[in-house]
């Protein structure tokens, strides 16, 4: 995410944001003042997620979003309920 993200709660919102929506994955700052994040789970609350974060919390203002579809790694084993058990973190 690109604006104002850094500095006005963008990563924990977002971590508690997708915690809410079942997504897994990771949020951190840049050190170029914007946030990048990682997101696995049902497409649904992927794009939800996806959504949400285009706002961003209060006080933020973002700019700009790219979001990109990355191949599985592996490293996740998909459940039939999206939810890879795995969690959402802030780095």
């Amino acid at each position: 995410m690109r604006g104002r993200v850094q500095g006005v709660g963008f990563r924990a919102s977002a971590a508690h944001e997708a915690r809410r929506l079942g997504v897994g994955g990771w949020v951190r700052n840049l050190p170029d003042g914007n946030v990048e994040l990682e997101a696995h789970g049902a497409p649904a609350a992927v794009d939800a997620l996806c959504g949400w974060l285009a706002q961003g919390p209060r006080g933020a203002r973002v700019t700009g979003v790219d979001a990109y579809e990355v191949p599985a790694t592996g490293e996740i084993q998909d459940r039939p309920d999206g939810n890879d058990g795995g969690g959402f973190e802030i780095r």
